[in-house]
């Protein structure tokens, strides 16, 4: 057993958090190892003034922190899943999945209205292009604006004005101690939620005997079999995290089943398709799901996808 386990994580408060919560869970589980956190900058956060689809979507928020990972600077990196590339570096691998958060979208509105509720031509939120393009095909008379920053200065933002709503992951908000901004949850139903959204990655050296023991303690066996499926198929679309596509899976008794969405930015086409799949084969039903969205109509939204509007 290591005396010693570093974390790598980004410095945003979010990150933190996670990455303290992480450091917790090694303690409680092993309280003779002695744990601690080094931030690291990521492109991501260095680029705060443009949309993240038209600086490269891939690895914005990960990559020097697998840089460090890989170097030995660090054992452990500590991510949002939503943040992961669907290929991962080579001689990196997704050590443990940690039990998952609430995973859905959250609306957080300065009139406390739900999203039907709103006039037309109010003016919504949201830093995501996937969230933007099912706000689109939902409410296409709404006006959906691009908005970066931090939690604090997103609510800064909604509270000066600028917007009537923000959409946000309530993952991010629960960890955070502040449900009680929270208006109105988007299930599935009405929002598919981002690859991994709600669950942690941590990110360890492939074949690494000194972590290894310990991710077994931290992996939840229904949070990675869930995330599995839907980083299946990420990886089957090619795509990141940057890119009008969403995919969640649930547990339904041994089973999961996998809701996945492809939209153009314009909100105008939406592919919606659905899998049942046993636990013990959901990375490849995850793959079959892709093909089919692809299939129908899925890879000429993506062939045509621009980046102006994120």
């Amino acid at each position: 057993m290591p005396e010693e386990i570093r974390i790598g994580t980004r410095g945003s408060q979010l990150a933190l958090w996670q990455a303290r919560h992480v450091k917790a869970l090694i303690t409680h589980a092993f309280p003779e190892i002695h744990v601690t956190i080094t931030v690291i900058k990521t492109t991501g956060d260095r680029i705060t003034d443009r949309p993240l689809a038209q600086v490269g979507g891939k690895g914005l928020f990960v990559k020097e922190i697998e840089t460090a990972l890989l170097n030995g600077e660090i054992d452990l990196a500590v991510h949002s899943m939503k943040d992961m590339p669907g290929e991962l570096p080579p001689g990196l691998t997704i050590g443990a999945v940690p039990c998952r958060e609430n995973p859905f979208d959250v609306l957080i509105s300065r009139h406390n209205l739900a999203l039907d509720d709103y006039p037309p031509g109010t003016v919504v939120g949201t830093s995501s292009l996937r969230r933007a393009s099912q706000l689109k095909f939902l409410r296409p008379d709404l006006i959906i604006r691009s908005i970066r920053g931090n939690l604090d200065t997103r609510m800064r933002k909604l509270m000066s004005k600028e917007f009537d709503a923000i959409v946000l992951a309530a993952a991010g908000l629960l960890r955070l101690g502040q449900a009680d901004k929270i208006t109105q949850y988007l299930d599935e139903n009405t929002m598919v939620p981002a690859v991994g959204q709600g669950a942690l990655c941590i990110e360890t050296r492939e074949n690494d005997a000194k972590t290894a023991h310990i991710m077994a303690k931290l992996d939840h066996g229904p949070t990675r079999v869930c995330v599995q499926g839907e980083r299946a198929f990420l990886k089957q679309i090619e795509g990141s995290c940057h890119i009008p596509v969403a995919c969640y899976g649930k547990i339904i008794e041994d089973n999961v089943l996998l809701t996945a969405v492809v939209s153009s930015e314009d909100g105008r086409r939406r592919i919606r398709e659905q899998t049942l799949s046993p636990v013990t084969d959901v990375a490849a039903r995850g793959r079959d799901l892709a093909q089919t969205v692809l299939e129908k109509g899925g890879k000429q939204i993506l062939e045509t996808l621009t980046t102006h509007d994120k």
